[in-house]
């Protein structure tokens, strides 16, 4: 009877432990910490958990653990985001790098002038807070997490999330849990010096991870049974490992959370510490090694996380529906903390046209061009589709307190030499959208650079621009060929010519179809050059003057610009056409008649591979009337140095070499970026250059100049440093050419 009984109790036991298990359902927890590229460790032990079946019911993070913990709770696979993190330029991403073709014309300019800027308030130079806005990131998650954008509660996710900013002002941990997702989670992930802090609801927050960097026990909280934890924290580092005030700030801050964590690794159930000491925090371009770092890692916890999964009912996740479309229908554009800029200032730094269509890439690009002007400390935006597939983007600006700007360059090059630029820039002097901009130069010659320019978007914009340029070279002797001077007055081939020209120009411009850049104006320019190889003056002092005279005329320009990089381009188009009416002149050339010269432009480049580019330009021009004028004609040689008046780039002459009133030019360049920013390229131009050419059929009689060079090319933050080798076999004779830096 006993053994009876024994057996009927054993027989109970085991069913209820059965009916238990039938019954249990466990809730599970994931906390992801922050660690920057070490984060990209979570897609490789997430790959992991799914594999072993195990659903996770929560999930809280910080820093790069948000982001990867957001993007899987908005119902994305280990594969997916493995995929997406693979095809990111994490070098873009992170410096805020945008693209060329997304900048107005002024914008270009701008940028490719200046090597260091700093703000100026008050005359006083500071640092700006940190090295960029995140605009890129947030962009990039914007576009991620779309099919969530309306999602309020981050409860409602598919997985429910959340995650950890720090008050900057008072040090104290912020849960996020509700608003707009990519805000959330570029908050929680602005490490200071590297991103600038992110405003939210009146509070400014920084990265996470300065004050709970392994949310374990608010996870905990959410209703898990069992923790899974992913910790990708740096360790302490030895002092010859410590190279950058980068370094040092990372180790400062890990003094803490290296403590806090010997606590939260017992309250983790599974505590996957990737083996990952080897990378740095910013080591994205090893982000398949990391991966698979955290892949090995949780295998070693496999049959416990099978063991889990079994535990649980359910498991399959719900599909979906992600946007997959790239095009974008805007019906409106709602913007809020507007106060010293218009709302057709933005728009016009957007490039949109409301109702109109377009696409992910150029809203961004759009957004990218509204945060290169640094007028706006913060841009915050969320983009809303409505049941008819058409979207409403609500903007939220913060303007930038800091209006004056210090900016440095330095260039040399052949003819202006060396140089080195101070420039002060002041914005909203007299308008909400002005810009007063003064550049200094000194050097081998002084010179400036004055503007004044009213952005008015894609209404007319109007600008005040008025500058001195000067420089002193040998010249041959054809240069300075006129009505009083002959090759037979004197003996020399060549001359020392002092150059000078001040040129003062009011004009208009707007964009036309929203890509081409139409403007007209009134010009006055004052030309003088002498030498002071020949001749004495009323003065009696040893020099000639050739040229004291100013001119007044009307002009009127047309640009199209889509080059992604003006100094060493993969692809885009380039047309450039200027007209000038000369009406009238005052001063030495008394014997003036009404003029006009016409010139354009056209370049096209394309790319065989990543590496190899293929750049082709044709370009031409011609003066009608003005016989008697030859100060602006067209002198043609060298390289490297910025454009003035007609003068025009040639390889194998020196600058200046080649005179006319007509030219015609062509050029190829073979490009290949031999590693990253590294460039050698083979060049060849030839053209035609002389007087009336179109007149007589000089034209196409024949190729009368022609050159080829060979070049080394590297881009830096000074702006590309290039040196050429170039032949010619008219004359037979090489130059090397140098240029270094941006050109002003």
């Amino acid at each position: 009877m006993k053994q009876l009984i024994l057996i009927v109790c054993i027989l109970f036991s085991g069913w209820v432990v059965a009916q238990e298990k039938a019954s249990e359902d466990l809730k599970v927890g994931l906390v992801l910490s922050g660690g920057g590229a070490k984060g990209l460790a979570h897609i490789g032990a997430l790959k992991v958990i799914e594999e072993a079946g195990v659903r996770i019911d929560y999930i809280g993070g910080t820093s790069m653990g948000a982001i990867i913990g957001s993007l899987y709770a908005s119902g994305y696979s280990a594969a997916q985001l493995d995929s997406i993190f693979n095809n990111t330029d994490f070098d873009k991403l992170i410096q805020d790098e945008i693209p060329r073709s997304a900048k107005t014309f002024y914008e270009k300019d701008e940028a490719e002038k200046y090597a260091l800027t700093l703000p100026f308030d008050k005359f006083q130079v500071s640092f700006p807070s940190a090295l960029s806005k995140g605009q890129n990131v947030y962009n990039l998650l914007s576009k991620l997490t779309a099919h969530v954008s309306t999602v309020e509660d981050f409860n409602k996710l598919p997985i429910p999330f959340f995650c950890v900013a720090t008050n900057v002002e008072t040090g104290k941990e912020v849960i996020l849990n509700k608003g707009y997702l990519p805000r959330a989670i570029t908050a929680s992930g602005a490490l200071p010096s590297l991103f600038s802090p992110v405003e939210i609801d009146g509070v400014l927050m920084v990265d996470g991870g300065v004050v709970n960097n392994y949310p374990v026990d608010e996870v905990r909280a959410m209703g898990a049974d069992i923790v899974i934890g992913v910790d990708v924290q740096d360790s302490l580092r030895s002092r010859d490992k410590l190279k950058s005030a980068f370094d040092v700030l990372v180790q400062i801050n890990n003094y803490r959370t290296i403590n806090d964590m010997v606590k939260k690794r017992k309250r983790t159930d599974i505590y996957i510490h990737p083996k990952i000491d080897e990378f740095t925090v910013v080591a994205f371009n090893q982000g398949d090694s990391i991966v698979r770092a955290g892949e090995r890692e949780a295998q070693f916890f496999k049959q416990e996380l099978l063991d889990i999964a079994a535990r649980q009912k359910g498991n399959l996740r719900k599909p979906v529906n992600f946007v997959t479309s790239d095009s974008l229908f805007i019906k409106n554009v709602v913007i809020e903390g507007l106060e010293k800029y218009t709302r057709s200032y933005v728009l016009g730094k957007l490039k949109l046209f409301t109702p109109g269509k377009t696409s992910y890439k150029r809203f961004n690009e759009g957004i990218n061009n509204l945060s290169a002007t640094r007028n706006f400390q913060d841009i915050n935006y969320r983009l809303e589709e409505d049941k008819n597939g058409e979207t409403s983007v609500l903007l939220n600006l913060r303007e930038s307190e800091s209006n004056t700007l210090l900016r440095l360059g330095a260039h040399y090059d052949d003819l202006f030499r060396t140089a080195a630029l101070i420039n002060v820039t002041r914005k909203r002097l007299f308008t909400n959208n002005d810009i007063v901009s003064f550049d200094f130069i000194v050097g081998d010659n002084i010179r400036y650079n004055f503007d004044y320019y009213i952005d008015k978007g894609y209404y007319w914009s109007i600008g005040l621009n008025s500058r001195f340029s000067f420089f002193d070279k040998d010249v041959p002797i054809d240069f300075i060929i006129n009505e009083s001077i002959s090759p037979t007055d004197t003996q020399l081939n060549q001359i020392s010519l002092k150059y000078g020209d001040v040129t003062n120009q009011l004009y208009v411009e707007t964009l036309f179809r929203r890509t081409f850049l139409l403007g007209m104006g009134v010009e006055h320019k004052w030309l003088r050059y002498l030498s002071e190889t020949i001749g004495i003056d009323d003065d009696n002092n040893p020099r000639t003057i050739f040229e004291n005279t100013n001119y007044f005329s009307t002009y009127g320009y047309l640009k199209y610009d889509t080059f992604d990089n003006s100094y060493f381009p993969n692809e885009g188009l380039f047309f450039k056409g200027d007209f000038h009416l000369y009406l009238f002149a005052e001063g030495m050339n008394t014997n003036f008649d009404q003029f006009s010269i016409s010139k354009a432009k056209m370049a096209y480049a394309t790319s065989f591979t990543p590496k190899l580019s293929l750049i082709v330009s044709t370009e031409g021009g011609f003066k009608i009337g003005g016989s008697t004028t030859n100060s602006l004609d067209f002198f043609v040689g060298g390289y490297g140095y910025k454009n003035l008046n007609n003068l025009i780039p040639f390889y194998g002459y020196e600058a200046l070499s080649l005179r006319g009133d007509t030219y015609l030019k062509s050029n190829l360049t073979i490009d290949y970026e031999l590693f990253r920013k590294n460039h050698i390229n083979l060049s060849g131009n030839i053209a035609n250059v002389g007087d009336r050419l179109f007149t007589t059929g000089q034209w196409i009689d024949g190729v009368d100049y022609s050159g080829i060079a060979l070049g080394y090319g590297l881009e830096t933050f000074l702006g590309p440093i290039e040196v050429k080798y170039a032949y010619s076999p008219e004359v037979d004779e090489s130059n090397w050419y140098v240029s270094v830096g941006f050109r002003f």
